[in-house]
């Protein structure tokens, strides 16, 4: 019964990916090189190409992450458009408050996000019609009343979550069917993958987003990279 509806969620997959393409070009996948992402990844990369894949590189990601990043280039021959932050204002940020300031407060971290996310995804979203992005409705507190389409009014775009309703084991059911390439984070117990410094392992039975800002409430730990959301 689970590969028949991991089958039809695959098919409902192709199916909007190919909506999305024909009504919303251009578009692009944000793609943080989650297990999530590489699902769409590689479906986009095989069937897909014209839909874009972007990445933004904070400056503090994860090895890991970095040689995902050349794996997927070497797997797929894809191309994946890299935003970085502005150089002034992490100087400005890091001599202000120091290379981890974001430790101090909710408002420096989320400083830093906005520095090193926010603001590179602006840049990212121009001229585009819509984004896709990984998100689920089970990764957290957060996302729980995530829908499959949204308009961005933070950008003026819409926005698209086509795995909303995926369960993490079909998620991994389709990489190990695809042979699809991971962050090696993932077999450490990593399940969601952020900047190195704000990212760690969690023990067997802990929400899975509880290794991002371990040290914030649960309700209100996001990047600011979605919000201002409208169904």
């Amino acid at each position: 019964m689970s590969e028949q509806i991991l089958q039809q969620k695959t098919e409902q997959l192709h199916n909007l990916l190919s909506e999305i393409r024909r009504d919303y070009s251009p578009v692009a996948l944000a793609n943080s090189f989650g297990a999530e992402d590489m699902v769409l990844t590689d479906m986009i990369a095989r069937h897909y190409p014209e839909i874009g894949i972007f990445t933004l590189d904070t400056g503090r990601l994860p090895q890991e992450t970095y040689d995902l990043m050349q794996q997927v280039k070497q797997h797929y021959g894809v191309t994946i458009q890299a935003y970085f932050p502005d150089a002034t204002a992490v100087e400005d940020y890091v001599t202000q408050h120091g290379p981890n300031g974001f430790y101090e407060s909710v408002a420096l971290r989320k400083r830093c996000c906005y520095i090193r996310k926010v603001e590179p995804l602006k840049r990212a979203l121009i001229g585009k019609k819509a984004w896709i992005t990984g998100m689920r409705r089970e990764q957290s507190t957060t996302r729980e009343t995530l829908e499959v389409s949204v308009f961005d009014a933070a950008h003026g775009i819409h926005k698209f979550n086509p795995l909303c309703d995926w369960t993490e084991k079909e998620v991994w059911d389709y990489i190990k069917q695809h042979d699809v390439p991971y962050n090696a984070l993932h077999d450490r117990f990593y399940p969601s993958i952020g900047c190195a410094p704000c990212t760690r392992a969690i023990t067997p039975g802990e929400d899975i987003r509880s290794g991002r800002w371990w040290w914030e409430n649960p309700d209100s730990k996001e990047c600011g990279l979605h919000t201002n959301e409208q169904k």
